[in-house]
């Protein structure tokens, strides 16, 4: 595993973000594991969030793309990092966008957060985690009412690796659904790599019984 995938993983640890137990997701599903990117807090988890997700984007899609959009409210932060780390990693000049939660009808009306979108724009989305798909669904509309614009991708920072509405995960469904490729910082198997019997700062993460609940979560809702 790339040496930057183990860092971050140990960062998602560190920042409380990555969190064993039990949960349940946006979609109902009960879950050994969550993910919760409100945990970045601080200016320089943000720097260092940005960062890796910079990475992910430019490995993924390059940097011929206009906008990094980011869903209300979690990817608002997202997608201002990720910017800002494009233009101070690879001298990219990328724009941010969100949406809104209502519609504003006042001084910076309408419901978009950022630049604007326009015409023949080359989207990139950036979330946190997409367990069943439900999230892009909203967040497309948003973005294709604005023009005549092209989302060439997702990234998202963990692939949860389970099904989404159908039997194949929700990133790979994503795909074949709306035509642009997804891509994650880092994938749960790999999470589980390098975390299953390994201690980090004196303590296991993933010891047997985890292993044994987050094998029984993926027989359940695990992608083909």
């Amino acid at each position: 595993m790339e040496e930057y995938k183990k860092k971050f993983i140990e960062f998602m640890i560190d920042s409380q973000v990555l969190k064993f137990g039990d949960f349940v997701t946006k979609s109902g599903r009960k879950t050994p594991f969550f993910v919760n990117t409100g945990f970045y807090r601080t200016g320089t988890q943000l720097h260092r969030l940005g960062e890796y997700y910079a990475r992910a984007v430019k490995e993924a899609f390059g940097l011929d793309f206009d906008v990094l959009f980011g869903p209300a409210y979690k990817g608002i932060p997202l997608t201002v990092a990720a910017t800002m780390e494009l233009s101070q990693l690879y001298d990219a000049d990328i724009k941010y966008c969100s949406n809104r939660k209502e519609v504003k009808d006042h001084g910076d009306k309408g419901i978009l957060l950022g630049s604007p979108i326009q015409d023949g724009d080359r989207v990139v989305i950036i979330e946190d985690v997409t367990t069943a798909g439900t999230s892009i669904e909203e967040t497309l509309p948003i973005i294709r009412a604005q023009g005549n614009v092209d989302v060439i991708g997702l990234v998202v920072s963990v692939d949860r690796m389970e099904r989404g509405q159908g039997t194949k995960s929700a990133l790979k469904e994503i795909e074949e659904k709306y035509g642009f490729k997804t891509t994650a910082i880092v994938t749960m198997a790999e999470v589980v790599e390098h975390l299953y019997n390994r201690p980090y700062k004196g303590k296991i993460i993933i010891d047997e019984n985890l292993k044994t609940s987050i094998d029984a979560y993926y027989k359940q809702y695990g992608a083909e």
